[in-house]
């Protein structure tokens, strides 16, 4: 597929100048991704060509005056060169109007990019996302999978910023946003799977768990939170541990919501489905045996 150049055809050499420039008023005060979103980008950089440095895309989400809120992402096709930088207009427009139809209330919030080169053409791409985000800056999520060396890997958010008395769109310093990490309570489980992987030091693949392990894990945790909390409480009461009246209060709080706010969670509807769904599971297993036992007597 044939790409359009960014801005026509940009030829730019140099790198981004590392002035520190006045912050927009309308700068975002934290960026706050989905997991949804880092999983699309983690999806796009490995199945990246193997002469493609880096991959780019397009960041989808909710803003207010203080927070950027990035709920998904999708790939935009590009290609570096030491003289040009283009990227495919027409299928990034493309995909966003397939996207807004879908969900109608998210909007390009800015782009992301893999590795940790910043250069004069990551500048050209963010001016090109700032007109798509205007009057708000657009936000750079760049995200380092560990792969380069002295590299640590991770997520980081910028913004940017002009410099000069008259900034030039390649001329512009990436100003660093606080990130964070946004996920759901139905995807808790899926997330500590995967953490669980990284970390295990066996060669061997971690295998989804049954809901019923996941809620006796759940209910080991909880009892090893509430093991803490009566260590903390009897060493304050005893003397050994100055107590914090934060954490009083944070505790009352807790005790006096009562178990309303259980019933209300649908813990106790959650475990009676999980229940339930074990028991037909075990039904079913039952007739298939008992047919399978049946038909080989019908044969005798």
């Amino acid at each position: 597929m044939p790409l359009g150049p960014v801005s026509s055809a940009i030829h730019v050499h140099g790198s981004v100048p590392a002035d520190s420039p006045q912050a927009s008023p309308r700068t975002p005060t934290k960026v706050t991704i989905h997991p949804v979103a880092l999983f699309s980008i983690l999806d796009h950089y490995l199945r990246r060509a193997d002469s493609q440095a880096r991959v780019i895309g397009t960041l989808l989400g909710t803003r207010n005056e203080n927070e950027v809120e990035v709920k998904s992402s999708f790939a935009v096709l590009h290609s570096e060169t030491s003289e040009q930088v283009a990227v495919d207009m027409e299928y990034l427009k493309t995909m966003y109007d397939l996207y807004h139809k879908v969900n109608p209330k998210d909007v390009i919030v800015g782009w992301y990019s893999t590795g940790s080169n910043l250069n004069t053409y990551s500048a050209l791409i963010q001016n090109f996302y700032s007109q798509e985000t205007a009057p708000y800056p657009a936000v750079l999520v760049a995200l380092h999978a560990g792969v380069e060396e002295g590299v640590e890997a991770g997520v980081k958010a910028y913004v940017s910023a002009p410099v000069g008395v008259a900034p030039k769109p390649e001329n512009c310093v990436f100003v660093p946003v606080p990130v964070d990490l946004k996920f759901q309570d139905s995807e808790r489980s899926g997330l500590d799977l995967l953490n669980t992987t990284a970390n295990s030091s066996t060669s061997t693949s971690t295998q989804p768990v049954a809901e019923l392990e996941i809620i006796e894990q759940s209910i080991q945790s909880i009892s090893e939170m509430l093991d803490r909390v009566l260590t903390y409480v009897q060493a304050v009461l005893s003397g050994e541990k100055k107590g914090d009246p934060a954490i009083g209060r944070y505790l009352m709080d807790t005790l006096g919501a009562g178990t309303d706010d259980l019933e209300k969670s649908g813990f106790n509807t959650s475990l009676q489905d999980t229940l339930m769904i074990s028991y037909l599971a075990n039904l079913v297993r039952a007739q298939a045996e008992v047919s399978s036992r049946l038909a080989l007597t019908s044969a005798v």
